[in-house]
């Protein structure tokens, strides 16, 4: 719960909900985190020793004095108590156990069937938990012939099809993990939907997220393209393969992107270029005309755009009513003043590190606060807590501590 500007007290939507997070690396931790940020209590559970695989991807690192904790890491674990816990010992797995019994959700992205050999599968946990949201996240899903691939982003770009569409003259992979991010947000929207359903029935459900089918799925028109005229798309760099133009265009000195929509902005373009006698000729007129003839029309506008400057251009664009934009960096990108504006980074303390920046959520609700204001954990910052709530003893935690199943350091000061 935290208090707005003025002062009213505001509820995150998933106050109440309790998420026992049992993945790691991207497309499950997205998930968790964007929970987080919704008002879930997420309890995310780490090896012992190594905790989240991205723990260590850096560099970059967040560094103060000896402590450090990679950028990668940072990204993705926004509002998360970590529990340092060995799910290979059996007494890791029995705290695992009690924790399920108050928990809402679980979340998990192991290899297919390896937490049935923990009794930590969906059925052992139905068990314990009618109704708890459980939700298996996977390269290929939990049936069919790949079932018992590992499955990573890049394997998936690659096996399906996106990288085929992506780039100018070779393959080429997106400079993101969104495989992973497609799948983690696909995965938000189905424990959504089943923990509604949960709430209304006292029935959880298992939810089964690929990967593969999740980036199939975001193929979107292009994936239509293909099943409407069974010929696979082919590369098409900066350009659209339904709509022209629609790229990257090169002025005298930096690159901008022009998106024209429909057959008006088309017109106003022409205009804009000093050119409307192109709206005007029948190659041209309709979008159509214009996909069929895109080796014709695009050098046309490419040279005249080539003659000014960038800055000159978007303000005639914008003036024009035509959709264009800057091809900022990322730097460029977060120093824009619509960004700026917008309050999308945010600084979070966190005790070792001091201010962590976080780039917040995406979803602005009017009537209830969205982001966390607890920053991504250190490994086992909250194996004592949790494991006390769970009705272990200060001493049985010490032990387990001592016995390496667990790490954590008491609260007590």
């Amino acid at each position: 719960m935290r208090l707005d500007k003025g002062d009213i007290v505001t509820r995150r939507p998933l106050e109440g909900t309790v998420v026992l997070d049992l993945s790691r690396v991207l497309a499950g931790p997205w998930a968790t985190q964007t929970l987080a940020d919704l008002g879930a209590r997420v309890i995310k559970i780490e090896h012992p020793v190594r905790g989240d695989d991205t723990r260590h991807w850096g560099p970059p690192w967040q560094s103060k004095d000896d402590k450090s904790e990679s950028a990668y890491f940072l990204s993705a674990n926004r509002g998360k108590e970590s529990v340092a816990l060995d799910l290979k010992d059996p007494r890791g797995q029995s705290i695992v156990r009690k924790l399920v019994k108050r928990a809402d959700i679980m979340i998990e992205n192991f290899r297919v069937g390896g937490l049935a050999s923990y009794g930590l599968d969906y059925e052992s946990m139905l068990k314990i938990n009618p109704a708890i949201v459980y939700c298996s996240i996977s390269g290929f899903g939990q049936t069919g012939p790949y079932a018992d691939k590992p499955g990573y982003d890049f394997i998936v770009q690659a096996m399906s099809g996106l990288m085929s569409i992506t780039g100018d003259t070779h393959p080429i992979k997106t400079g993101v993990a969104v495989s992973d991010l497609f799948a983690g947000l696909y995965a938000t929207i189905g424990i959504l939907a089943a923990y509604a359903q949960a709430k209304a029935t006292g029935k959880g459900d298992h939810i089964d997220i690929s990967l593969l089918e999740a980036q199939l799925a975001t193929l979107a028109n292009q994936s239509l393209n293909y099943l409407v005229s069974e010929e696979s798309p082919r590369l098409s760099g900066n350009a659209h393969p339904n709509i022209v133009p629609y790229q990257v265009f090169e002025t005298a000195d930096h690159a901008i992107v022009i998106a024209v929509g429909n057959d008006r902005q088309f017109e106003a373009l022409c205009r804009v270029i000093g050119s409307p006698e192109l709206s005007a000729d029948t190659r041209f007129m309709t979008n159509p005309a214009r996909v069929r003839n895109r080796d014709v029309l695009v050098p046309l506008i490419a040279h005249a755009i080539s003659e000014r400057d960038a800055a000159f251009w978007l303000e005639a664009l914008d003036q024009g009513g035509i959709p264009a934009g800057p091809v900022n960096t990322i730097g460029a990108a977060f120093a824009d003043r619509q960004v700026v504006e917008r309050g999308v980074v945010e600084r979070l303390h966190r005790a070792d590190l001091g201010p962590v920046p976080t780039v917040r959520s995406p979803l602005r609700f009017r009537n209830s606060d969205v982001m966390s204001d607890r920053p991504p954990p250190a490994l086992g910052d909250s194996t004592f807590s949790v494991l006390t709530e769970a009705g272990l003893s200060r001493s049985e935690i010490s032990a387990l501590i001592a016995a390496g199943v667990a790490v954590g350091e008491s609260d007590e000061t």
